[in-house]
């Protein structure tokens, strides 16, 4: 058996999000790695973009925030500034004011922090995995990833175990929001201005909005001073705090990405693991594997697929001029399967070193805030996975979301033999 390779003619659409229902383009994006690294792509819903395709060019312009901005948008959809206003969270500013958030935010998410929940993740992925595996045949997205990242984001953010589920499904809802099967108002086949100050123009960011409107009114009555909800909340060195809007969209975020990117992870590592039947062995076999595994698997789902820019000032690169004004969109799935960076890109190899991977958005000042945590979760549910299986195969075929933002796998039928 073999891993599931692209299919695209190399000329797909990437601003369809109907081409990405057959997984990621890379056919495409090979042919403009080696013929077209900086690529005018039109937009008939927008304004058109540059396309950069290459590692060693988003890993550059990635640190260079004095002339590729966050602070107009960071999806390639294109937003009024009052709508920008009303929708942004810390992913969407430059430094300084995106240092002063991360700042507080960094201790919540540190390594050593991070490290005190392994723990409770074991305990959760025993639950998890007991539940699903008796089942013999089921959906491993549905199951097991999708289960572990809603249940460890109610710890971290001290939610109720019982609105989880009714907050993953919004977040679902919100991130996915070009996939009838997450959302009734799909963004790109009805018309959403309904919702256009809402973060991701879903209706889903009102109902969020309004749950944490009544979380932050709890937990100042209540004076909670646990976890990542309460340093947000903190003022920053200037003495500014944080406002009602900022702190909504800084929650819906938290629902959102906090859950989906780690959830996609996971389907692809379980996705590969019934593609190539020796990673179940070499998982089994542990050691120094698990230093290098986690971000193996985080390259081969590459959940976030690229990020926009807004170009401040013209920029010259492969004979070619950025203009000010420009959107530059980072293509990290791209990036990811880079042959002039990773040996054999569309084989997962749980002992590559170096791991230069994009996934996490490294190089710059956004590189992802909840990365040691989803390697954790990531670590921990497939050492206990891989303690359990005799072996685990395809039961039927996997479908990828509707979506050229996020890259996931959101349905993975298997079937399992317990060890």
């Amino acid at each position: 058996m073999t891993l599931w390779t692209p299919t695209d003619d190399g000329y797909a659409d990437l601003t369809s999000h109907d081409t990405f229902e057959a997984g990621a383009p890379h056919n495409t994006f090979a042919r403009l790695r080696r013929e077209d690294p900086l690529h005018w792509t039109e937009y008939k819903d927008g304004q058109d973009f540059w396309s950069v395709t290459r590692h060693e060019d988003i890993a550059a312009m990635n640190k260079n925030t004095a002339v590729f901005s966050s602070a107009r948008g960071i999806r390639m959809e294109d937003q009024s500034y009052e709508e920008y206003l009303a929708r942004r969270t810390f992913q969407e500013t430059d430094p300084p004011e995106h240092t002063q958030t991360r700042m507080l935010l960094m201790r919540a998410f540190s390594r050593t922090v991070m490290a005190q929940y392994e723990e409770d993740i074991r305990q959760l992925c025993d639950e998890i995995l007991d539940a699903a595996l008796e089942k013999g045949t089921f959906d491993a997205t549905r199951e097991i990833a999708r289960q572990l990242p809603m249940r460890m984001l109610g710890r971290v953010m001290g939610l109720p175990e019982d609105d989880l589920p009714w907050l993953v499904e919004k977040g679902d809802a919100l991130i996915a929001n070009t996939d009838p099967d997450f959302t009734s108002h799909v963004l790109d086949k009805m018309e959403t201005d309904e919702f256009r100050m809402m973060p991701f123009n879903s209706p889903a960011g009102a109902e969020l909005y309004a749950y944490a409107k009544v979380l932050m009114q709890q937990k100042e009555a209540s004076g909670d001073t646990e976890g990542v909800l309460h340093l947000i909340r903190q003022p920053a060195k200037d003495g500014s705090v944080i406002t009602e809007t900022e702190f909504r969209n800084f929650f819906c975020l938290l629902v959102a990405a906090g859950n989906d990117t780690t959830r996609y992870s996971i389907a692809a590592g379980i996705q590969a693991m019934c593609h190539q039947p020796e990673l179940l062995g070499q998982m089994q076999q542990g050691g120094d594997i698990w230093e290098t595994a986690p971000d193996e698997i985080i390259r081969w789902a590459t959940p976030a697929l690229y990020f926009r820019r807004t170009a401040l000032s013209d920029y010259e690169m492969h004979g070619k001029t950025i203009k000010a004004g420009d959107k530059v969109l980072y293509w990290f799935s791209s990036a990811n399967r880079d042959d002039t960076v990773f040996d054999d890109p569309f084989r997962v190899n749980l002992h590559r070193t170096p791991n230069r991977h994009m996934s996490f958005g490294q190089g710059g000042p956004h590189v992802c805030l909840g990365m040691w945590l989803a390697r954790l979760e990531v670590r921990v549910l497939f050492q206990e996975l891989a303690k359990r299986l005799k072996s685990i195969e395809p039961a039927g075929p996997h479908r990828f979301l509707r979506s050229n933002f996020v890259g996931g796998i959101k349905e993975l039928p298997v079937t399992v033999t317990l060890a």
